[in-house]
């Protein structure tokens, strides 16, 4: 029993919608209630099969048309499609397929195949897995809907050795379906149609650019097909850089889609890792083609039979869980334990990827399929593509030890972003605390201010003592610092020594890295000058260079340059450097009066704070090296991975090179 504050009213089963109207009166009754049959509701209501009615939408209905082809040529029944755009705005799609059954329906006798595919919402041949395995269209309102916002449409049906023709309008047909007479060697189906401006505006029209692009995407991804492409030169546009005529043929599938996309990019390994995988038991195809990209912006293009997924999906999900268990599988099996903290965010974030999945009866969100759903296409895809990818990385090490090299770097930048969020969100809600060690200037501009990062307590505190209080800060760090290329990024989050080093500069690594937040002009590493200094020195530039680089790049870092010897001859004192300084200083500067008395100092620490300050500490006296990156920032790099990075034998091999060096030294 109903009343007219009924909030819901009962739909008619069938192929009706129903609508309710409320009257100014508030009166609701029977009469109330529209029934919209037919092709009504997609005219009244295009957003819901189409998306909207701008000009994505727009195109969407070639993409309808086109895809009916595409099954035809997937299941093997076409091979060629052509595809024609006219100055009057009309759309022509041709394939030379089985063409679309023209004998009469045998639920509606009145009306042939034809006319009920192209009049009824959800029907057609794809529900029946008989004559599709696989197909693009699965709802059955596809070229229904475009016969619905067309303002005229002409199907021209060549089978069984007769051409077929009919014609409608808005939906509606307008002529008989007519024997036009024999096909004379022709089979398949055409279709012409013009957008209706009564829904899409007026001026609405195909973009040959697009069309030409989506035309081109369909031959890529299936190798076996032929599109044929045509267009009025008049509705090419000066930027458009198209031909009026072409050809689309891709044999390579993917691998050549991939290879257009990517012309002129740097990648990271040479040749992409492409395949393509068919199911022996089930059905199921998964083509697939990747590289990762050095110097663009990654991306991913996916399909599921022939459609375009822009939202991605279940596939994409299997795709990304393959490529990140093997990398990972890969880099425990040759002893690199950074490996152990990659992701898929990691694997693809500078990835060019092209996924093409052939899959029975797949679920999309939404009428426009932008969204694979099927969960099975995850384990599908999955399981093809790991398989391939260990063959791939096994086959070539070189190629695998750079890809994965590569995406370490990705993931230890991921959580450095993560870590430096943490910092700044704790920042914000508290003053931000300085290490406990670090003796501060008093200054509180950045301008004229010096920092000492000093080798040990005991060198700190002689620093402590020498340094100007207003200009020069101080920070001891115990023993030797992380080897940060060749450390995992959890450790040096672990690490105190860099941890208590980057909140004393205040400027953030990585790409959080803040120039104008660094709290000094200049960083000054201040070691022994000895053989265990120069090592210290050596892990912190390249801390900086890998953490820091704008640090260096501005010219802040340095090194200080203490001596090692103090040399004394009755009041006269001087200081060398090395030993080639001591020998050039005797030679030159001493007489053969008296004994010159020389002492090594064994570290900073054994300075007396006064000799810290005249011969390394203060401006007016001292010696500064500033370090700078080589213009060919390759070979830097190449310095840094080898002699401090991961690879043991790289620096045995820098050693043997250069053991000639050796001869004659007391070791």
């Amino acid at each position: 029993m109903t009343s007219s504050n009924d909030l819901f009213a009962a739909a008619p089963q069938g192929n009706q919608n129903t609508k309710a109207r409320v009257n100014k009166d508030g009166s609701y009754t029977a009469a109330d209630i529209e029934i919209l049959e037919g092709l009504e509701p997609v005219r009244r209501r295009p957003g819901m099969y189409i998306g909207g009615t701008d000009e994505k939408a727009l195109h969407h209905l070639f993409a309808e048309v086109i895809d009916n082809a595409m099954d035809e040529a997937v299941e093997g029944h076409a091979t060629r499609i052509t595809v024609e755009l006219e100055a009057d705005g009309f759309l022509t799609v041709r394939d030379d397929g089985r063409g679309i059954p023209v004998d009469p329906h045998p639920k509606f006798t009145d009306k042939s195949a034809l006319e009920v595919i192209l009049t009824t919402l959800h029907s057609g041949g794809k529900f029946n897995s008989k004559v599709y395995a696989t197909s693009g269209g699965l709802h059955g309102v596809g070229v229904s809907v475009v016969n619905a916002l067309s303002a005229r449409l002409e199907v021209e049906v060549a089978r069984d050795g007769a051409l077929w023709r009919q014609v409608y309008e808005r939906g509606q047909p307008v002529t008989a379906l007519e024997r036009v007479g024999p096909t004379r060697g022709r089979r398949g189906t055409a279709m012409r149609f013009l957008p209706d401006p009564e829904i899409f505006g007026e001026g609405a029209a195909f973009r040959a650019a697009r069309i030409f692009r989506m035309s081109r995407a369909k031959a890529y991804l299936f190798g076996g097909v032929k599109i044929g492409w045509s267009c009025d030169p008049e509705l090419i546009g000066a930027n458009d850089d198209i031909p009026a005529e072409a050809e689309f043929h891709f044999p390579g599938g993917l691998a050549d889609f991939l290879a257009e996309r990517t012309a002129g990019a740097t990648t990271v390994t040479p040749a992409p890792f492409a395949g393509k995988h068919k199911a022996e038991t089930g059905h199921g195809t998964v083509e697939w083609a990747i590289t990762w990209l050095g110097d663009r912006d990654a991306f991913m293009s996916s399909y599921c039979n022939t459609v375009p997924t822009p939202e991605g999906g279940t596939h994409e999900t299997g795709l990304r869980a393959a490529l990140s268990k093997g990398l990972r599988a890969y880099g425990e099996m040759v002893g690199n334990k950074k490996a152990a903290q990659i992701t898929a965010e990691d694997v693809m974030a500078a990835a060019g990827a092209m996924l093409s999945v052939f899959i029975r009866e797949p679920e999309f969100q939404g009428q426009t399929k932008e969204k694979l759903a099927s969960q099975s296409a995850a384990r599908i895809v999955e399981q093809a593509v790991r398989d391939e990818f260990d063959h791939w990385l096994t086959a070539s090490p070189a190629q695998a030890s750079r890809l994965l090299e590569f995406v370490i770097e990705r993931a230890e930048e991921r959580l450095r972003r993560k870590r430096e969020k943490e910092v700044n969100r704790k920042a914000a809600t508290r003053k931000l605390r300085l290490p406990g060690k670090l003796a501060d200037c008093s200054q509180n501009t950045a301008a004229g201010s010096e920092i000492f990062i000093v080798e040990g307590d005991s060198a700190g505190g002689s620093a402590k003592q020498a340094r100007d209080r207003r200009t020069q800060a101080v920070l001891p760090l115990r023993g030797k610092i992380l080897n940060v290329a060749n450390a995992s990024s959890a450790k040096l989050a672990q690490n105190q020594l860099l941890s208590d080093l980057v909140l004393a500069l205040g400027c953030g690594t990585g790409s959080a890295f803040r120039a104008d937040d660094l709290r000094y002009e200049r960083v000054i590493v201040m070691t022994d000058a000895d053989v265990d200094g120069a090592h210290i020195a050596s892990l912190l530039m390249t801390f900086f260079y890998t953490q820091m680089r704008p640090l260096i790049e501005g010219g802040h870092l340095y090194l200080a340059v203490p001596p090692l010897y103090r040399l004394t001859q009755g009041g006269k004192t001087l200081y060398a450097r090395d030993d080639a300084h001591k020998d050039a200083l005797l030679e030159s500067e001493f007489t053969g009066k008296g004994k010159v008395e020389i002492a090594r100092f064994k570290g900073l620490g054994e300075m007396m704070p006064a000799q810290l300050k005249e011969t390394t500490m203060d401006p007016a006296t001292r010696s500064l090296l500033r370090v700078a990156i080589e213009e060919d920032d390759g070979a830097t790099a190449g310095v840094v991975d080898r002699l401090m990075g991961t690879k043991p034998e790289a620096r045995f091999a820098f050693i043997q090179e250069r053991a000639p060096y050796a001869d004659g030294l007391d070791i």
